[in-house]
């Protein structure tokens, strides 16, 4: 094994790439479930913003309005999960499910004819002044504009939820529907803009995927990663610094067994590709101490 060919610089700028597709889907879930509702479909709304984004992107040749079409299907499958368990008042973890499989479907019809077709480049930015600060330039400074999104999101949704009017109200619906319902705010308006909200974010999850990481479309692409980022917001215990955290260490176990594999490390590959899961879940659930939103997962009827 020679552990010299790992370069700890492009090591640690690898690991915000690989992070970043994670971070969003989970931080648009994280306020879901603020929200009180579960809903298990993160994946396949990933898969389906993935193939709507890379579609866009390539008829377009614009992969900024890849990822404006990634959200927007994103957002439109999120609706219909929010219809059926706001409206119609169905089971939100069956719904969720269902949601995963449609949306696996989906994608594979849609994405046939893009099977071997590059997506336009999306390239990095090198921000100046940072970017050329050694050592931390490279590591922070030099990358594409989704990162940072994904980082000004995380700012932007703990502000929201601890500073903000709305999010006092989102976090009320969150806690106890009944009571915020008695007070006058519009419980399932409030949800269904939350529901929007995580359906985009993880469209954008996808089309980070399918436009930077790989980038091409590939039927399953997203191979789990909408699981990961439901089981980092329950060990980050809805908090978006322990969710960042939880995101970021994934992405670092992941960029990290890549390149042992690369090393000759002795370790079967199926170890090694399963240890990114497991060092993120035992790590957040050593730290995880906090109470899940009260109404989390109930179904909210105005006449009760």
């Amino acid at each position: 094994m020679d552990l010299s060919s790992i370069n700890p610089i492009l090591l640690l700028a690898s690991l915000m790439v690989a992070a970043t597709p994670i971070l969003l889907a989970a931080i648009g879930e994280l306020v879901v479930e603020r929200s009180g509702v579960l809903n298990l479909g993160v994946e396949g709304m990933m898969i389906t913003g993935a193939v709507c984004g890379f579609a866009v992107a390539v008829t377009t040749n614009s992969p900024w309005l890849g990822f404006l079409g990634a959200a927007v299907g994103g957002a439109v499958l999120s609706l219909l999960f929010g219809f059926l368990t706001q409206y119609l008042l169905s089971n939100q973890v069956a719904t969720g499910l269902s949601l995963t499989l449609f949306g696996l479907g989906l994608s594979a019809l849609l994405g046939q004819g893009y099977i071997g077709i590059k997506a336009p480049a999306f390239p990095d930015w090198h921000i100046p002044l940072l970017g050329d600060i050694p050592v931390i330039g490279p590591i922070i400074f030099q990358h594409d504009p989704i990162v940072y999104l994904g980082l000004i999101l995380v700012g932007a949704v703990w502000w929201f939820l601890n500073k903000s009017r709305g999010g006092l109200i989102l976090r009320a619906v969150g806690e106890n529907h009944d009571a915020a319902h008695a007070l006058g705010y519009k419980v399932v308006r409030v949800r269904m803009m939350a529901i929007a909200f995580g359906g985009a974010c993880a469209g954008l999850g996808g089309a980070y995927l399918s436009l930077v990481r790989v980038p091409q479309w590939t039927e399953g692409m997203t191979a789990g990663a909408g699981w990961i980022a439901l089981a980092i917001v329950v060990f980050a215990s809805w908090k978006p610094a322990r969710l960042m955290l939880g995101a970021y260490l994934f992405g670092g176990v992941t960029v990290l067994q890549l390149n042992l594999q690369a090393a000759g490390l002795a370790i079967p590959v199926e170890y090694l590709s399963m240890s990114p899961y497991i060092a993120t879940i035992v790590v957040l659930v050593i730290m995880s101490a906090g109470r899940a939103p009260g109404s989390l997962g109930r179904i909210f009827h105005a006449s009760r």
